[in-house]
């Protein structure tokens, strides 16, 4: 059973790195708030499945809702600067700074909340940011380069990624992970529907090419990845399945040189592996 998961844990992290490479392909067709309202539309029916078999209404609470709205408003942030990055940008060199940077975030927010931190932690968040400015080839093109558009998209979606896991941390203490799932997609279909123009869409004219990345970015990176990792999280340990995570930026660099074309530079792959290094300093107890 453990080799099993191992090996399901190992293919829902491929879809999560190609997904980069996916989701620039899918940019060339359509606008970046159709894309959402699709993805997160295929999303949250693919999901029904897996929780059809119990009452979904009865966690619809004013407590849960508290978490579930947040949620979905910055998951609709996040992918709308996810594809705006991957259309301007490099989609590894987003890979590599928003998921390796992600969990840097995410602990800094937690030791804000909880008001403790330790030294090597401390440590850890400074290697961290160290490895990000390496990504953002800071010291070739200098501080400005920080803001540079396109480094500015994926900041913000590693700021909104790690906002988010706190919220879920949170969120899913009275809910199933699934059912909290199916509501965030359900509701940031709703939320993007406002932004989307239906009528610019002809699925007769979108061919096999579109629908093939469209399919690994929404139902094989969403529905498939995350849901494996939130089912084996609790079976393998937190530390086990976060080292998974390690995988992801690396596989997004290569696949992205290989389907893109797109360069792997030195400064890139230096900072990819210093905010690995500074992931495992903050994660290790």
């Amino acid at each position: 059973m453990t080799n099993q998961l191992y090996i399901t844990m190992s293919i829902a992290m491929f879809s999560w790195a190609i997904a980069w490479t996916n989701a620039k392909i899918v940019n060339e067709y359509l606008s970046f708030n159709n894309l959402i309202f699709l993805r997160f539309l295929v999303g949250f029916i693919s999901v029904y499945p897996l929780i059809i078999k119990t009452s979904i209404v009865k966690f619809l609470t004013y407590h849960n809702l508290k978490f579930i709205i947040p949620a979905s408003i910055i998951f609709y942030i996040y992918n709308l600067f996810f594809f705006m990055g991957t259309h301007y940008g490099y989609a590894g060199k987003g890979a590599v700074l928003v998921t390796t940077l992600n969990p840097i975030i995410t602990f800094i927010i937690m030791s804000i909340i909880q008001k403790r931190i330790q030294k090597k932690q401390f440590v850890g968040i400074l290697l961290g940011f160290l490895g990000g400015l390496f990504i953002m080839d800071v010291f070739n093109e200098g501080l400005s380069n920080i803001i540079h558009i396109n480094n500015i998209f994926f900041l913000i979606c590693a700021f909104t990624w790690g906002v988010n896991t706190v919220i879920t941390n949170y969120g899913q203490k009275d809910i199933p992970p699934f059912h909290f799932i199916f509501f965030c997609y359900f509701f940031t279909t709703l939320i993007s529907l406002p932004f989307t123009n239906l009528f610019e869409i002809n699925f007769l004219n979108l061919d096999f090419r579109f629908y093939l990345n469209f399919i690994i970015v929404s139902i094989g990176a969403m529905s498939f990845g995350t849901s494996v990792y939130l089912y084996a999280t609790p079976k393998l340990g937190p530390i086990k399945a976060s080292a998974f995570i390690f995988s992801v930026p690396f596989i997004a660099l290569g696949t992205a040189n290989i389907f893109l074309g797109e360069p792997i530079t030195q400064n890139v792959v230096i900072g990819g592996i210093i905010s690995l290094v500074a992931i495992y300093i903050v994660n290790k107890k």
